[in-house]
């Protein structure tokens, strides 16, 4: 049973050398071991209020980004509308332009036309006289070479003169 139920002296000493122990632990290490827990504590508890800090300012320039994106888009939008419109004005007035030249080309082929086809006519014209001419003088001709034949037509030209 000696061995189960220590002698008083052992825990006496062992009492002793606990309480030194505790005293020297409490004068020399507790202090600096709980200054360590309390600055740790501390920059943990600085570090996530950092990151609350970023995670609101990321939260706030994702909001950001998001309306200037949308500005953009707004933006590309209206500038895409504007340049279809003026697109769709200057293909109008091309077509426009392109009908009044035609028209205008169309006119001016006219007028050529018309004045070629009168050019023709008045050519034509001419050369019908000058052949009827040409066929009047010979027939002229012929009958005229009779005396006789040229007395006849000069009384039926004179019947036929009025003054």
């Amino acid at each position: 049973m000696e061995l189960v139920t220590p002698e008083i002296g052992l825990v006496f000493w062992t009492t002793v050398s606990f309480l030194v122990l505790f005293f020297l632990l409490a004068k020399f290490a507790w202090k600096p071991i709980m200054s360590a827990i309390d600055d740790r504590e501390r920059s943990i508890e600085d570090a996530l209020l950092k990151a609350e800090a970023a995670k609101e300012e990321m939260s706030r320039l994702t909001n950001e980004n998001e309306v200037l994106l949308k500005q953009a888009r707004a933006e590309r939008d209206l500038i895409l509308s504007e340049a279809k419109k003026i697109k769709e004005q200057i293909i109008a007035d091309a077509k426009e332009a392109a009908h009044k030249e035609g028209a205008r080309q169309i006119e001016l082929a006219r007028v050529e036309i018309n004045n070629q086809k009168a050019i023709a006519m008045a050519d034509v014209k001419n050369q019908v006289a000058e052949l009827s001419i040409q066929v009047a003088e010979k027939i002229l001709q012929n009958q005229l070479q009779d005396q006789q034949k040229q007395d006849e037509l000069v009384s039926q030209l004179l019947k036929e003169v009025k003054l």
